[in-house]
């Protein structure tokens, strides 16, 4: 109470004009032992707030030069190595970090400066090339400063930000400005593409690339990635919310190449947007340890889930082989479920392992040239096919009347031309709810077809 009535005199005063602002600027709290000074800024606190976060990324990269050193020179090739610098913003206390790809481009070791001054190692562990964003992983043995999250739904020009970063090798340089405009187009080259940029007159130079652009409360709105080379105070940032939403994808798809979970999941790129169970696959641990669909995840291990960014990175430290209990909430109470982690399927023997599980074939890509062989025969030019090898009994392909040694041309209107055909078919969403699918398949050198239900009705096959 009296902090209070100390915090209401001092307004009066100011309104009264008994005492001045440098006065203010000067005042103590004598009951409470706090110093105020004006000097500590909404920006000097929301800097302090960000930068523990923070990181410096340096490394060696190799490049490709000619003997005359230039683009577009005669003679022999030789390779030299250069120092590359950028930023990168921790989002998880395991130490994970985000930065542009551009940065980490081709880097032999990546070395990391923390806020403190320790230097430490990172590995690569997901990259998209296209929106040039990266995560890697900081080699450290304790809980690291993770840096404030915003969102860049609600952005308005003219709002202060700050960036930080490694500006041409000086760590931890600041530079304020504002937001002077948003949902920029910026064309670089075939390689990358930046989308519905931030543009920023806050200072960005080379070394800033994959630093954070904060808000006046200290909060990350967009990762930095660009200047408009001879231009001054122009610059941009891709949106944090995009950034999270591309990170969470590339890392999804990362695990999905090593663990196979049986479960699929939604969720927003926001803190606190929850992740909630979609898809559970029938033959998976997953469903047989009762996990289901509306099940909202709450906890992966020990890692505590807000959004599908925890999830994805909870799963990171998942290696196959591991049990883990998940923490899961349903009709407002909470349960555990104890998840068994397998080595992930080849893409293509998950194909197979789907065509199977859903249809009830195995299926292989018929030659090119036994495809002539039999358009020529049948005066047709089908564009390619799957040869039948077995059919599951009980399957919808059995009730079918399919057969081994047909060859499937195409399902609900799709040609089914190669694994990733099929794929594509079993994996779209109007395949989802076991619709009456039309199919077409040649049998010693007739084309027949019929309707199957994914969800087991049969029909006559036909011809």
């Amino acid at each position: 109470m009296r902090s209070t009535f100390h915090v209401f005199r001092i307004a009066v005063l100011l309104a009264t004009g008994v005492i001045s602002t440098a006065a203010l600027a000067k005042a103590e709290d004598v009951a409470d032992g706090v110093y105020f000074s004006a000097r500590e800024t909404p920006t000097v606190l929301a800097i302090r707030r960000a930068s523990p976060a923070v990181v410096n990324l340096h490394g060696q990269k190799t490049v490709r030069t000619t003997a005359a050193g230039m683009a577009g020179a005669t003679g022999p090739e030789t390779f030299k190595h250069v120092n590359g610098m950028g930023t990168g913003v921790i989002i998880d206390p395991r130490g994970y970090v985000i930065t542009n790809y551009h940065v980490v481009e081709d880097v032999e070791k990546i070395h990391v400066t923390l806020d403190d001054g320790r230097e430490v190692t990172a590995d690569l562990i997901a990259a998209r090339v296209k929106n040039d964003l990266a995560l890697v992983k900081i080699n450290a043995d304790e809980p690291l400063p993770t840096i404030p999250r915003g969102t860049s739904l609600d952005l308005m020009v003219g709002e202060s930000v700050i960036a930080i970063g490694n500006a041409f090798g000086y760590v931890h340089t600041s530079t304020q400005g504002i937001i002077s405009a948003l949902h920029r187009e910026v064309p670089v080259n075939e390689k990358q593409e930046y989308h519905d940029l931030i543009q920023t007159s806050a200072g960005i130079n080379p070394g800033n690339s994959g630093g954070p652009l904060l808000n006046i409360d200290g909060e990350i709105i967009g990762i930095n990635v660009a200047v408009r080379v001879g231009a001054q105070q122009i610059a941009f940032a891709i949106p944090i919310d995009q950034v999270i939403e591309t990170v969470t994808e590339m890392v999804d798809q990362y695990n999905d190449s090593r663990l196979t979970t049986g479960v699929r999941t939604d969720g927003g790129p926001r803190e606190g947007d929850g992740v909630t169970v979609v898809n559970v696959s029938a033959s998976s641990p997953a469903n047989g340890n009762g996990l289901k669909p509306g099940d909202r995840v709450v906890r992966v291990g020990s890692q505590q889930v807000e959004d599908r960014l925890d999830y994805v990175l909870a799963l990171l430290e998942v290696a196959p082989g591991d049990q883990l209990a998940w923490e899961v909430e349903r009709s407002g109470e909470r349960m555990e479920v104890a998840l068994q982690f397998d080595a992930s399927l080849s893409h293509a023997d998950q194909v197979a392992q789907t065509a199977w599980d859903v249809i009830g074939i195995r299926t292989q890509t018929v030659p090119e040239a036994n495809m002539r062989r039999l358009n020529y025969r049948m005066k047709t030019k089908y564009m390619g096919g799957l040869y039948i090898s077995d059919v599951r009994p009980g399957s919808p392909a059995a009730k079918q009347g399919i057969m081994s040694g047909d060859v499937l041309l195409g399902i609900h209107g799709w040609q089914t031309t190669s694994l990733t055909d099929l794929a594509g078919i079993l994996e779209h969403p109007d395949m989802q709810n076991g619709p009456r699918t039309k199919f077409y398949l040649v049998r010693r050198e007739q084309t027949l077809f019929g309707h199957m239900n994914l969800a087991s009705q049969s029909s006559a096959l036909r011809r």
